[in-house]
């Protein structure tokens, strides 16, 4: 009984770190995965993002997981762009045209969080 409250509470102090840990942002999505700047052209599943210059640091964001949430729009096209789903992408690539706190999702990855006639929505993602 005792080791149960303990792992609950080690559950919950580690969900309520990773919401406070979580980086607001935005992310776009891509659809030509290959070459990427990580990888050359061998397949690394679906499930892809490429970094902005900053969080790509010179590649070395290659390989790296993010755990990403839909937290609304950006425009008024799609005013409920979020599907309530979070996705964990691999980072595969660099974005050189994304601001700081941006990520490229591959289409498959931002169509699990949002609709993508959205285009661009607002995120949360961290490190996992």
């Amino acid at each position: 009984m005792a080791i149960e409250r303990i792992i609950i509470a080690a559950l919950i102090a580690t969900s309520l770190i990773s919401m406070v840990s979580a980086i607001p942002g935005t992310a776009t999505f891509y659809t030509t995965y290959f070459p990427s700047a990580c990888y050359g052209n061998e397949d690394r599943g679906r499930l892809i993002a490429a970094a902005n210059p900053s969080l790509y640091n010179n590649g070395g964001a290659c390989g790296t997981r993010y755990s990403v949430r839909c937290t609304g729009p950006t425009n008024q096209g799609v005013p409920q762009p979020c599907t309530g789903n979070e996705v964990i992408v691999t980072i595969v690539d660099l974005c050189p045209g994304c601001g700081t706190d941006q990520l490229d999702l591959s289409q498959e990855a931002f169509s699990t969080i949002a609709n993508t006639d959205a285009g661009r929505i607002q995120i949360d993602y961290n490190r996992v």
